[in-house]
Parts: C-alpha cells; sequence; structure tokens
C-alpha cells in the first residue's frame, strides 16, 4: 500500500530564500541553496524538512534534530544547533514558521473540494432561481434552495445545504455536510464540515401552560475572512441580527447563541459558549471551553483565559479568569491564599495527632 500523503511536497524553497521570505538572519548554513520542500516537528523533521525552535522546554529536541533547517527565536538565536542544520534568527519563530508553511503548502490553509472537481456536478440540486456566478464549484448531493446566490471561485462541497435566500460571496469554501439557513456570508469565508448556521435559537417563555416558543426572525452575518470551526453552531438573531465581524477566528464545536456580536479579529478556541445577545468587541480572545453569559458585554481586546464563565461585562483590554471571571491578578491571589489556607489545615491536623 503506498503512503498516505494529503499535501504533497513541490519544489520547496531555498534556505536563502526562507530567509528572505521571512526576514531572518542567516546563522549558520553551509549551503544556503540548499532546498526544504516539508515542514516537520523539531523531532521528526529530516534533512528536508524545515522546523522551528522557541521554547526552552524542547531543548533536548533541538540538540538531537535532524531537521534540513530550524528557525530560532531572538532570545534563542544563541543556542546550538546540530551539524549539518542551518540556522535562521527570526523574531518570532512562531511567525516565521506559520509564513513558510503557507508558501510551502498553499493547498492546506483552506478546505478543498471533497471529490476535486470543479462546476456543477449533475449529482447536486441547483434551483433553478439561484444565481451562481461563474467558476462556482457544487459537489455531488450539495442542495443549493431557491434565490440563493453565490459568488465565483466559492466551493460548497457534498453534502452541504444552502437553504432559501442566503447569500454568499467570493472565494468562500462551505465545507461537507454543512448547513445554511438565514445566512449572509462575505468574501473568502470558510465554513468547516459539519457547521450549522441560521437555525432558531433557544427561545421560549414560562407561562401557566409551560413554555411557549419565542420566534427567531433575525439573519446571521458573516463578514469577510471569518473561519469557521467544524461542527459550530451559530444562531439566527430573535429580533435582530446574529453577526460574526471580519477575520474572526472561530475553532470547532462552539456554540453562539442568537443576537451575539461578535467584533473584528477575534479568535475563539474550542466548546466556548456565547449566551444570547452577549457581545464581543474587536479582538477578543477567549480561551476553550469557557462560557459568557447572556446580555454581558467584553470590551476591545480583553482575554478570557481557558476554562472561565463570564458573568459580568469584561472592560476592554482587561485579562480575566476563573469561575466566575474576575481580573487575572485577583484570581491568583484567591487560588494562592486557599492554597495556603489548606497547607495551613494539612499541617494542623497532622500536629493534633
Amino acid at each position: 500500500m503506498a503512503p498516505a500523503v494529503f499535501f504533497p511536497r513541490g519544489p520547496g524553497k531555498t534556505i536563502a530564500e526562507i530567509a528572505d521570505l521571512i526576514g531572518a538572519d542567516i546563522r549558520n548554513a553551509p549551503d544556503r541553496e540548499r532546498r526544504m520542500t516539508g515542514i516537520a516537528s523539531l523531532d521528526e523533521a529530516g534533512p528536508d524538512d524545515i522546523t522551528f525552535f522557541d521554547n526552552i522546554r524542547y531543548v533536548e529536541g533541538l540538540a538531537s534534530t535532524q531537521a534540513g533547517c530550524v528557525i530560532l527565536g531572538h532570545r534563542f538565536g544563541s543556542h546550538a544547533v546540530p551539524e549539518g542544520t542551518a540556522a535562521l534568527v527570526a523574531r518570532r519563530a512562531d511567525h516565521a514558521f506559520a509564513s513558510v508553511g503557507r508558501t510551502l503548502f498553499p493547498s492546506a490553509l483552506a478546505p478543498a473540494s471533497v471529490l476535486g472537481g470543479t462546476g456543477i456536478s449533475d449529482r447536486a440540486f441547483v434551483d433553478p432561481d439561484a444565481e451562481l456566478e461563474d467558476g462556482v464549484t457544487v459537489e455531488a448531493f450539495a442542495v443549493i434552495g431557491p434565490g440563493v446566490e453565490i459568488g465565483a471561485g466559492t466551493i460548497v462541497a457534498a453534502g452541504a445545504k444552502i437553504a432559501s435566500g442566503c447569500r454568499i460571496g467570493r472565494d468562500c469554501r462551505i465545507g461537507a455536510n454543512v448547513s445554511l439557513s438565514h445566512t449572509l456570508l462575505g468574501n473568502r469565508v470558510l465554513i468547516h464540515p459539519g457547521v450549522s448556521c441560521g437555525q432558531d435559537g433557544f427561545g421560549y417563555v414560562a407561562g401557566p401552560a409551560g413554555l411557549v416558543k419565542s420566534v427567531q426572525i433575525g439573519r446571521v452575518v458573516i463578514q469577510d475572512d471569518v473561519e469557521i470551526g467544524a461542527n459550530t453552531t451559530i444562531d439566527r438573531g430573535a429580533i435582530r441580527d446574529t453577526v460574526i465581524g471580519e477575520g474572526t477566528k472561530i475553532d470547532n464545536q462552539v456554540q453562539i447563541a442568537h443576537n451575539v456580536v461578535i467584533g473584528r479579529h477575534c479568535v475563539i478556541v474550542g466548546q466556548v459558549g456565547l449566551s444570547g445577545s452577549s457581545t464581543l468587541g474587536d479582538g477578543v480572545m477567549i480561551g476553550g471551553q469557557s462560557g459568557v453569559n447572556g446580555h454581558v458585554t467584553v470590551g476591545d481586546g480583553a482575554q478570557i483565559a481557558a476554562v472561565s464563565t463570564v458573568q459580568g461585562d469584561v472592560p476592554p483590554g482587561a485579562r480575566w479568569g476563573g469561575v466566575p471571571a474576575k481580573p487575572v491578578k485577583e484570581w491568583f491571589r484567591e487560588i494562592m491564599t486557599l492554597t495556603e489556607l489548606a497547607k495551613k489545615r494539612r499541617s494542623a491536623g497532622k500536629n493534633d495527632e
């Protein structure tokens, strides 16, 4: 059986070309014209691979790596590398490595079509009232409803369902089994497999006969250059739109409830839950498995630590964490205090014995 390689190597780049690309200083390279064709971790890299080192925890891996080239962050620029391994010193090793990866493997940047073809599959259903620009790809078993508009260069993968009236911009990627309804997408939006977007939110009014369902008549508006991870769910607005600002990146399995407004260039990590009518400013970062209460505002540039619960408004630029979330310094002081109290109780218990 042939080895499974999903991202084959191309012609690569020389060490000199890579240094120019990332603005790095060449510290050790007997052959600057040597070509690097792949990327790998320190411990798995071979002589044709480039890797990076920016964390002292992996210093043993640096000493034993067989990589052809390693990118070092400035603070580690003087660390020794094995003989035969070129060293490039960059301001941010992680940023530089990401740039190299994008250059060597451009096909890995966005979800590709499942079947690898182009055009409209004869096994897809496209309603006659849908409007698709030239250059749209619709794969087998995808369904495009009436009144849908899709821009040039967009790929709708196998099994995706685009409901009536949705509008999708140019150069988007709609992954396999994605479900879109009541949704407007900008350009270059990447939606990974299994995302459900535009379904009604969770809204009920309690009454004497039980729970009465509230109607949800808003939309989901997703601006340019947003990326949405696999199996994330985004509810449409109740009486105003659910909005995701340009450049925002959302991880897998995130729940975004009705009327949520997310600013530009936010980062929302896996399994975060945003309750209805919460608002995130621009540049907000939320760690994995955190929750934000309904009608709460998180200010521009704020950061929420993983596994935190945000119950009240967070000021711009703040760093909060904990349950309930509070300023990080206050949270750490409380943890230290509780730790010291626990130690004293244990010590007192031993003395009593």
